[in-house]
């Protein structure tokens, strides 16, 4: 594996240095350098002519001015905005932490839902429940991103914001809304009347008991989860883990989830004194390393209960624990609510509509972190309704073509259950093709959403690029470029992995 990853970023370098090339002098004859000096009527107008070819060395021909440039970015030197002075490396890190923040959120939600709601829908091929979200996927997909984006800031941003002052819900629209979930569930399971009638009551009652709970409680103007709410999610977590890692009838793995699910509430009080001895310095580096260690935990509380194949008990136990970690740490968070929604600058009106975060607010890293969430949520839907209808799309579509393949059917005449069938062999070859869209569409939105950061005025990557060719900036538009062809190399290399590791018949050796 190692000579073939080395081959390839040998073969891609060689790539990046032609296409590098090609991009700077297509970029330098569309740049008009001087075209701000040639209609000014100022009287030192030639002096300052020569000032800025001076500055930006336009005597020297581009491809001379290429490869000194070239020389300077393998070095680490990526140059400086000529217009502002300002450092293409501090320009470039404001906005890829702030791409990332939409992309990462946006990418994973989309996917996850995607995935599971595309999967679901081919299982249940020309029922209502595949009529209704085919019909919604392609709605999804038609609309255009810029109008998704005002009708948010329009009834996601304004609309809340306003209910938020008086959050009062009538009896009426809980009704209703249950009553849509309790449909939805219905139809995605499907079987015989008396099912889908049993199936329809429990989401009906669940949805219901929800949002009663949330309007007698003031849910929305102190959100939060604790531990009765922690206990309930964790419960079902570790239940929904275990039916798709393993099935419910490896009690092993279901002992491991469940105490997985009970170790994190027992956990919760306690991990608020962490939180509370951290508070000064917490970082995202922490959040990330702690949610590494309910991973291994997770998975060492799996190793103890073992099984009659203890890696599943361990796969199961570190895929509950993540979970339910980040449920507490988003019940930490929820907890600064109050507090930030208090400050001078937001005045009770939290969801952001500009920016990526609300500009001289004060706080610790928790009333920070709220503010970035606020400013991530429309922006994140935004992404994710078109993402999701993708997804959906290209999961029930590859779903269709394995499950009717022949080995699907030696695997149900060999007398497999059909929870097997279809996680063990149906769901992981229909991953395949997704293996080349998801790193291609990861990088692309790594590039910059281009149309949302512009209506969300998020300083991304898609913006600094924007920027930066109507400033006639080649120095950030060069490392914007070389920053994304050098992932799309590295996202075609990570495809051919996860090929190999999807179907054992490919060979990434040969």
């Amino acid at each position: 594996m190692l000579r073939f990853i080395a081959r390839r970023l040998v073969v891609g370098l060689g790539i990046l240095f032609i296409s590098s090339f090609i991009m700077y002098m297509l970029t330098d004859f569309s740049m008009d350098y001087l075209q701000d000096l040639e209609q000014s009527t100022n009287p030192n107008k030639a002096f300052l002519i020569e000032e800025r070819i001076r500055l930006l060395d336009l005597n020297t021909p581009a491809y001379i001015r290429y490869f000194k440039w070239l020389g300077n970015f393998v070095t680490g030197d990526l140059g400086t905005a000529w217009t502002t002075g300002t450092a293409v490396t501090k320009l470039l890190g404001t906005a890829i932490i702030s791409t990332l923040q939409l992309v990462t959120a946006a990418t994973v939600l989309a996917i996850l839902l995607g995935v599971a709601v595309g999967i679901v829908s081919a299982l249940r091929q020309y029922s209502s429940f595949d009529y209704i979200i085919t019909f919604l996927s392609f709605l999804l997909y038609s609309l255009p991103s810029f109008w998704v984006a005002v009708l948010l800031k329009e009834f996601g941003a304004i609309g809340f914001n306003n209910f938020l002052r008086d959050p009062a819900m009538l009896y009426s629209t809980i009704g209703v809304v249950a009553a849509l979930f309790g449909t939805m569930w219905m139809l995605a399971i499907g079987g015989t009347t008396q099912k889908r009638a049993t199936n329809f009551a429990l989401g009906f009652g669940a949805t219901a008991a929800v949002l009663v709970y949330v309007q007698l409680s003031d849910w929305w103007s102190t959100p939060n989860i604790g531990p009765v709410l922690l206990g309930v999610a964790s419960l079902g977590i570790a239940v929904g883990v275990t039916v798709l890692s393993t099935g419910l009838k490896n009690r092993r793995s279901l002992f491991t989830a469940l105490s997985v699910a009970a170790l994190g509430v027992i956990l919760y009080v306690p991990m608020q004194w962490v939180f509370y001895w951290l508070n000064d310095v917490m970082s995202w580096w922490i959040v990330i390393g702690l949610g590494l260690l309910s991973a291994v935990v997770g998975g060492a509380i799996g190793a103890l209960w073992r099984g009659p194949d203890w890696r599943q008990s361990v796969r199961t136990g570190a895929l509950t624990a993540v979970p339910v970690a980040a449920m507490i740490f988003i019940d930490r968070v929820m907890q600064d609510w109050g507090t930030y929604n208090r400050l001078p600058q937001i005045n009770h009106r939290p969801i952001g509509t500009i920016g990526d975060r609300t500009p001289n607010i004060r706080g610790d890293f928790w009333v920070h972190t709220v503010d970035n969430y606020t400013h991530l949520i429309l922006p994140t839907i935004s992404l994710l309704l078109i993402s999701f209808a993708a997804y959906t799309r290209y999961s029930r579509g590859s779903m269709l073509e394995v499950m009717n393949q022949d080995y699907i059917r030696t695997a149900r005449a060999k007398g497999l259950t059909e929870r097997t069938v279809v996680m063990r062999h149906g769901f992981r070859n229909s991953l395949i093709p997704l293996a080349t869209i998801v790193p291609i569409d990861l990088i692309t939105l790594v590039g910059g959403a281009l149309i949302t950061e512009r209506i969300f005025s998020r300083p991304g990557m898609g913006q600094l690029f924007i920027k930066s060719l109507n400033n006639n900036e080649i120095e950030p538009v060069m490392a914007y470029l070389m920053i994304i062809a050098f992932l799309a190399i590295v996202a075609n290399i990570i495809a051919d992995i996860i090929y190999a590791l999807l179907d054992p018949r490919i060979r990434i050796t040969a």
